[in-house]
């Protein structure tokens, strides 16, 4: 072999080495890892509240969902000031944008209009569009 080129394949090495390292250092390896055990031990704390029999459980179940999913994307870095912002933002992040939207859409309106009353299929249709959200990013 020539002499230059042991040195030469030393420097690469040691190259890649290092940006191996930067990869590993600045977290740029496959995204944000949640605290998934938090995450599903919140969102079962959630899914137990709801009660068929009790009309009060619908609208904390959907509230309580789109709060939890919405801490996911701030934690995950989306930006936004709102969880409309935040969504706009990670369209491509759910497996269904439509569907979330419509549950955001149901808590705002639980949020906002006083007099709504919803019935416990949709809280519970709401309820599993969060949930596979929350999949979606990974969160649980």
């Amino acid at each position: 072999m020539d002499g230059g080129v042991v040195p030469f394949i030393i420097a690469v090495l040691i190259v890649a080495v290092l940006i191996f390292v930067a990869i590993l250092l600045t977290g740029k390896r496959g995204g944000h890892h949640f605290n998934k055990e938090a995450y599903q031990t919140k969102f079962l704390a959630i899914e137990n509240r709801l009660n068929k029999n009790n009309s009060a459980t619908f609208m904390a179940t959907v509230i309580n969902s789109d709060k939890l999913l919405d801490k996911a994307m701030v934690e995950m870095g989306i930006p936004g000031k709102t969880m409309g912002d935040r969504l706009k933002k990670a369209d491509d992040k759910f497996s269904d944008i439509n569907a979330v939207w419509r549950a955001h859409k149901l808590r705002n309106a639980l949020a906002h209009e006083s007099d709504l009353e919803i019935t416990y299929r949709q809280a519970a249709s709401a309820l599993a569009i969060y949930k596979q959200a929350l999949k979606d990013l990974g969160a649980i």
